[in-house]
Formats: structure tokens, C-alpha cells, sequence
């Protein structure tokens, strides 16, 4: 083989590098925006960021040493000089982002996907890095992108923000070879139509620049443990090796069943005590930011007996579990949230990383104890905003987070009187507060109206309904469309004149949800109509119950403009374990048969936005292309309700 023949070669080969990583310099920030905007939302904002900047560092390899294709227009309407190598940087990059995570045919689905285990630069230690929040448009967005597939995230941005035609943005998609590129034209067509502002403004925006970054600690207390269990393994296995040569027979000898060596469990003097001003200065607002409260924080005896109670339960003390919720002692000492009087009982309160622990006993001789554990993983500032200390007489007293600043309590039947101040002490211990009662009479639903610090980056009032599990459950609302909401459904807090006055139909149904594990409950108002026969306006409400384990059920009712505020709305489909109504399910339809004012039945129907025809069929036919329909129709109308999309696709009724 001659040699001097591959010089040549070699040094077009070395120039095509040089010229590569120019214009991957130069385009940098796009193709990083790009893969971020690609690569799926469960992998966290900080890995997200990572992972972008990795798989465009990655590209330049591959992008380099890849022979010429045919060239597309420039983004941004550039010169076409780098055509070719700007697309090969586009092709290489978004083919990444879109493979990232997806596993080989024959790859066990338990383990995870090969190209996440692979080692990627940047490395960061000690931080977490995620792009800036944006206004509530581009919140917006983001929340659509989120449901829309990556392969329509891609063709979207490459539309909107680098300006590629419709041709030129398919054979990059095909180039890269994401799954039915046309279908992901016809999804970002969507996503374009529905912007109410310049989509490439709101791509060009801070919320999607992945290259200025804002910086936060990792979790500090958790950095904490994992150093002292570092620790404490090498002195274990430093002293397994000494034990060995000092025996210098080999044999391991083992504990006995029980001994404290054999099983070690967490200590009182290992508890996590979290100091008053965290919260303040954290990026996670959750219970790991919550201080030790309460006046027996010190109590030794106390401690050991609530403690003792999780790691070795007592045959004496009953045992709650939350729905999903296991009594499994914990791996490490738990964090120390609270330990004080309140009441005639005795309050220890735990946090391990996922669940509360409540430990209570009656301050009497005889010791009548009590340890309820529930799930919290995932909590933020306003589901970790209050924990029920005790509950008697149908009333409970909470222990609210150090980043509540006022406190009061309303009647969610009665949207149109102001909330009443609640005392809170020094520890946070609120007083006696009316409970959601188990009846089913429907006279008062008390609830919480907390406000949250100034100092907190989500300074709002949010409400908490008291319905019997360790965490109240927190109330939000999403508005009609039009009605001041974004073009995106995004719940907001239920605190405004509109929310408490839909909140006041759905009131009642709240005690069903008691004990249950319910984690939030969103109305949804996704439909109004106009009646036949002079019956006013309805309005059809979509009612979301979110766990802590996961599953959501729903209740799509409607109520009309004759109802008074504390009437109930009519329920006219229900579904569990759904994904309805939810961020995964953002399209619903529902029918019900009603009697106008003047004896006449008729067959209504509605659908949310994206709805563009209804059909009917059983007791009555008919088909309309609208959102609503209202069609006469025999006594209590049995029918089926399906609609069409925007998008061409069917849609069945709610339940």
C-alpha cells in the first residue's frame, strides 16, 4: 500500500474537523437548545442540561469525519457556505436526542438503556445547573412540549426559531431517523397555531436556553449521609480485614439473629436535626428544608420511645398505614421534624427521604400510642406546606412549614366570605381547626388558605382541604379557555373569585376522597354552552384526584347558571386509575341527558379545545361539528358520546 496516497486523504479528512468544530462553535447555543429541547423531561432539569451540552460536544466526532450529504438551507438564513456541515451537526445532534434512552431491541426492559450508562462530559460535582423560570407564556409552552412527542419538539423548534422550510426540517428528521417525521410536522404545525406570542420569541427566551444557567447546591443533608456511610463502610471493611488477620484461619464469624450487630437500625443521637434558616437558602422547598421544632426536640426518653415504635413496633401501638405505604423501618436515622405537647398527647414527627412518620401517645400512665406513616415523595412547597399532628372532636391542629407566613381558614360553601386568620405559636402548631366532616351532609367544608414567604420564589396563596391523611390535600383550578388562562391548561391556585366560586359546587363530593391518599384535586372547567329553551349557561367541569402513588381518578359534572353556589354540580361520568383530565390526557369529552325549564329533555354534550366535531348515538343521533351540542330527546336519554380532534384522531367519552 502506497502511503503518500493517504496523506491527501488524511488531510481533507483533518480539515473537515477543523471546519466542523468552527461552525460548532459558532452554532453552539442553537444545537444545544436543540437537544434540550429534544431529550425528554423525566431525565431532571439538571441532567437534562448535561446531557444536551454532552451530546453536542459528542457530535463534533461524528459530524466531522461523515462524508458531504446534500445541503438545506442555512438556519437563520445565513450564507450557504457550511450547508453541508451544518446539516451534518444538525442530523448528528438531533439523532442523539432522539436515541438517548431508547433501548436495543433485545434490551431487558428492567435494566436501564445502555446509552445512559455511557460516561459523558461536562462532569458536575457539588451543583445542579438548570436554565432560568420564564413568564407564564412560556411556562405555557413548555408544558405543551412536554406532551408532545421529541420528534415534534425537534421539527417545532426547527421551524419556528432556525426558519427551515417544510421540506428541508422532514429530510432532517428522516436523516435523523426519528419515527414518522410527518406526523411530527403535522404536531408542531399545532403546537405553532396554538401560541398566542411569537413561538420564536418563547423559544429564544430564557426557560429554553440550556447555555445561561442558574446554579444550586445538590442536597446538602443528603450529601451529608451518603459521606457518613462512606465512612462507616470502609471502617466496617478495615476492620473485617484486621479481624481476618488477626484470626488467620479465614472464618467469618457471624453475629447472632437480633443482636444490634447482626440488624442495625437508626439511633436517637443519629436523628437529622435541620437548622431554622434552611429553607431560606435551599433550592428544595420540601420537608428537607423543614427545622426541628417542637419543646421535647431533647427529650431522650420520648425520642427512643417513637423511634423504637417505626424500627421495632410494639404489639401495644396501632399501626396506620396511607393507601401504597409501607411500615418498613428506615435505611438511615430519619430527619426530626417535630417533638412537643399538643394537647393531651405526645407528637414526634419523622421524615425519611419518602414518608412521614407520626408517632403520638397520651401523656397518662397507660401510654395509649399511635404511629401513622404515609408517602410524601415529591413534595413541594405546598403539599409540604402543613402535617396533621392531631385530630379530635372534628377538629385537627397542623404543624405548618417555616415558609408559611399567614395562615387562615375558609368555608369553601361560602366563596363570597373572607378567610378568617388562624392563630399559629413560635413552633408553628396551629389551633384547633374544623375537619372536612365524614357525614354526608353537606353543611361547611372547612379548609386551610395559607400564603407562603415573599422569600419563596412561589409566593402565592394556595388551600388545603383537611381530609384525614397526614398531608392535607392541596385545591387548584383550571379556568376556561379564554377565561384569563394561558393557551396551555395549567392549574393555578384556587383562591380567586372564579376558583372558589367552581370549588363551591364541588365541595361536597369532597369527603369520598377521605383516607385515600390523595395528593391534589384540580377542577377543570373545559367546556360552557349555552342552553335550549331559555336553561342559561352550563358549564362542564372535569374534577382530577391525583395520589401519592400515582393513579388519578375523575368526575366530569356540569352545573348551569340557576345553580346557587353551595348546590352541588351534576355528576355525569366518573373514571379510575385514568389518565384523564391530566397533563397526559389533555383532551375529554362527556354527554348527559337534562331537562330545560320548560319540560323539555334534551341530549347535551361538550368537549375540551382541541374538539372540533361531536357525535351521539343511542336513545338519539346526531352529529355537529362544534365543541357543544344539544339535540331533543326522549326521558333520561341513554347515548354515547364520541368526538374528533384537531388531529384527526377519535375520542371517547370519560368513563
Amino acid at each position: 500500500m502506497n502511503l503518500r496516497s493517504l496523506r491527501p486523504r488524511t488531510g481533507a479528512v483533518r480539515s473537515r474537523v477543523r471546519e466542523t468544530e468552527s461552525v460548532l462553535v459558532e452554532q453552539y447555543g442553537d444545537l444545544v437548545r436543540l437537544a434540550h429541547l429534544v431529550l425528554p423531561a423525566s431525565l431532571g432539569r439538571h441532567r437534562r442540561v448535561l446531557v444536551a451540552h454532552a451530546l453536542v460536544q459528542r457530535a463534533l466526532r461524528r459530524a466531522g469525519t461523515a462524508r458531504s450529504a446534500p445541503a438545506v438551507p442555512t438556519p437563520r438564513g445565513e450564507s450557504g457556505a457550511g450547508d453541508s456541515v451544518e446539516r451534518r451537526l444538525l442530523v448528528e445532534v438531533l439523532r442523539a436526542a432522539l436515541a438517548h434512552g431508547r433501548r436495543p431491541r433485545m434490551w431487558p426492559a428492567r435494566l436501564v438503556p445502555p446509552g445512559v450508562l455511557r460516561p459523558r462530559l461536562p462532569l458536575v460535582l457539588g451543583l445542579r445547573l438548570f436554565p432560568r423560570s420564564g413568564g407564564a407564556d412560556e411556562l405555557a409552552l413548555a408544558q405543551r412540549l412536554s406532551a408532545a412527542p421529541a420528534a415534534a419538539r425537534a421539527a417545532f423548534l426547527l421551524r419556528t426559531v432556525h426558519g427551515l422550510p417544510l421540506d428541508a426540517v422532514q429530510d432532517l428528521l428522516e436523516s435523523a431517523d426519528a419515527p414518522d417525521p410527518a406526523a411530527a410536522l403535522r404536531t408542531a404545525a399545532l403546537l405553532e397555531e396554538s401560541s398566542r406570542r411569537s413561538p420564536a420569541a418563547l423559544l429564544a427566551s430564557q426557560e429554553f436556553d440550556a447555555c445561561a444557567l442558574q446554579a444550586g447546591p445538590t442536597d446538602l443533608l443528603r450529601r451529608t449521609r451518603r459521606t457518613r456511610l462512606l465512612l462507616g463502610a470502609a471502617a466496617i471493611g478495615l476492620l473485617t480485614v484486621v479481624t481476618l488477620a488477626v484470626t488467620g484461619d479465614g472464618t467469618v464469624h457471624r453475629p447472632a439473629p437480633g443482636t444490634p450487630a447482626a440488624h442495625s437500625m437508626p439511633r436517637t443521637a443519629d436523628l437529622v436535626r435541620t437548622a431554622a434558616g434552611v429553607w431560606d437558602n435551599t433550592s428544595r422547598v420540601d420537608f428537607t428544608a423543614w427545622p426541628t421544632r417542637g419543646s421535647r426536640a431533647h427529650d431522650q426518653d420520648l425520642l427512643d420511645r417513637a423511634l423504637s415504635a417505626w424500627t421495632h413496633p410494639r404489639s401495644g401501638t396501632r399501626l396506620h398505614l396511607a393507601p401504597a405505604t409501607t411500615a418498613v423501618p428506615p435505611a438511615t436515622a430519619p430527619q426530626l421534624l417535630y417533638a412537643g405537647d399538643v394537647g393531651d398527647r405526645e407528637v414526634v414527627l419523622f421524615y425519611d427521604g419518602q414518608r412521614l412518620a407520626r408517632y403520638s401517645e397520651t401523656r397518662s400512665p397507660a401510654r395509649d400510642a399511635e404511629l401513622s406513616v404515609a408517602r410524601v415523595d415529591d413534595a413541594d412547597v405546598t403539599t409540604a406546606a402543613a402535617v396533621t399532628l392531631t385530630r379530635a372532636g372534628g377538629t385537627a391542629r397542623y404543624l405548618l412549614a417555616p415558609w408559611v407566613a399567614e395562615a387562615g381558614t375558609r368555608d369553601l360553601l361560602r366563596p363570597d366570605v373572607l378567610a378568617h386568620a388562624l392563630h399559629v405559636s413560635k413552633d408553628g402548631v396551629t389551633d384547633p381547626v374544623p375537619t372536612v366532616p365524614a357525614t354526608a351532609s353537606c353543611e361547611s367544608r372547612p379548609v386551610l388558605q395559607l400564603r407562603s414567604s415573599p422569600r419563596v420564589a412561589e409566593h402565592h396563596a394556595f388551600l388545603l382541604a383537611p381530609l384525614g391523611d397526614l398531608s392535607p390535600v392541596h385545591l387548584t383550578y383550571t379556568p376556561l379557555p379564554g377565561h384569563g388562562s394561558p393557551p396551555a391548561r395549567q392549574p393555578r391556585e384556587a383562591t380567586g373569585p372564579q376558583a372558589l366560586l367552581a370549588w363551591a359546587h364541588q365541595a361536597c363530593a369532597l369527603p369520598s376522597l377521605r383516607d385515600t391518599g390523595v395528593r391534589a384535586v384540580n377542577n377543570w372547567d373545559f367546556a360552557e354552552q349555552d342552553l335550549p329553551d331559555g336553561g342559561g349557561h352550563a358549564v362542564w367541569t372535569c374534577a382530577r384526584a391525583d395520589t401519592w402513588r400515582g393513579p388519578g381518578d375523575v368526575t366530569v359534572s356540569f352545573r348551569t347558571s340557576g345553580y346557587a353556589p353551595a348546590v352541588p354540580a351534576r355528576t355525569v361520568a366518573r373514571a379510575r386509575a385514568t389518565a384523564a383530565c391530566s397533563r397526559f390526557g389533555q383532551h375529554v369529552v362527556a354527554a348527559s341527558g337534562w331537562r330545560s325549564p320548560k319540560g323539555h329533555w334534551y341530549a347535551l354534550a361538550a368537549g375540551s379545545r382541541a374538539v372540533i366535531s361531536l357525535s351521539v348515538s343511542g336513545d338519539v343521533t346526531a352529529t355537529k361539528q362544534s365543541r357543544t351540542l344539544a339535540v331533543p330527546a326522549s326521558r333520561n336519554p341513554r347515548i354515547t358520546v364520541r368526538a374528533r380532534l384537531a388531529t384527526g384522531e377519535d375520542l371517547d367519552a370519560v368513563g
